[in-house]
């Protein structure tokens, strides 16, 4: 029976990968990719030659049996995501799911690392021994309802947020919960790499003067602790 390796990627510079992920990717068969483009480019830099296959959400059934048959004959795969740790709002939990239902012996091996999530937490500055962690919020159903849970919440909760949504979610917490200190990460690791702290009014004055600045991707602690 093959191996499965759950790969941690750096979440914007290139060197934070492990020298245990280098030598994972060097010595798989096949690595699993959200987006080969994005992957190929970290290969390139490391001087790594491997056949990718993409594994992404719109792909997931047709390519999972592929997957099974592949580690059936004894070959060895790494699933990467875009950036930091598969299986954190991506579909690799799904991937070890459904290998394991195929076969339970199958070997799935974890490689840890980058993930923006932790990297925050690293620099927050508050009080983060217990968190909930929500992902990115529903668009639309359910949205709602789920932010007025935030707002009774006595403890901290971490969301990520796209650029398209971040000044609307802004909004909304400071409609229900003004007083709530937030910290913000925005492009983590990367060369615009920037901690907003303050309500979500202060914030959002401060992004919607500075339109770069709602470019890329968020990490929002929602710090409720002691506030109830």
């Amino acid at each position: 029976m093959g191996e499965l390796y759950i790969v941690a990627t750096p979440i914007g510079n290139l060197g934070d990968i492990t020298l245990r992920a280098l030598e994972v990717l060097k010595s798989v068969d096949f690595i699993l990719s959200e987006d080969t483009r994005v992957s190929q480019k970290l290969l390139n830099h490391y001087g790594i030659k491997k056949t990718l296959i993409a594994y992404h959400q719109h792909s997931l059934e047709v390519v999972e049996q592929k997957l099974i048959k592949l580690l059936a004959e004894d070959k060895k795969l790494a699933l990467v995501t875009d950036a930091g740790t598969p299986g954190v709002s991506d579909p690799g939990g799904r991937l070890i799911e459904v290998v394991l239902k195929a076969n339970p012996e199958t070997k799935i091996i974890p490689i840890p690392g980058a993930s923006a999530l932790t990297t925050l937490i690293s620099v927050a500055g508050v009080k983060l021994d217990h968190f909930l962690f929500l992902g990115f919020l529903p668009h639309k159903k359910g949205r709602q309802t789920l932010l007025k849970e935030i707002a009774k919440s006595d403890q901290p909760i971490i969301v990520y947020e796209s650029k398209h949504r971040l000044l609307k979610l802004l909004d909304e917490l400071n409609a229900l919960i003004p007083k709530t200190e937030l910290i913000i990460g925005r492009e983590l690791t990367k060369m615009h790499e920037t901690i907003y702290r303050g309500t979500a009014d202060t914030i959002s004055k401060i992004l919607k003067a500075q339109p770069l600045a709602q470019k890329g991707e968020f990490v929002l602690i929602i710090n409720q602790y002691g506030q109830k």
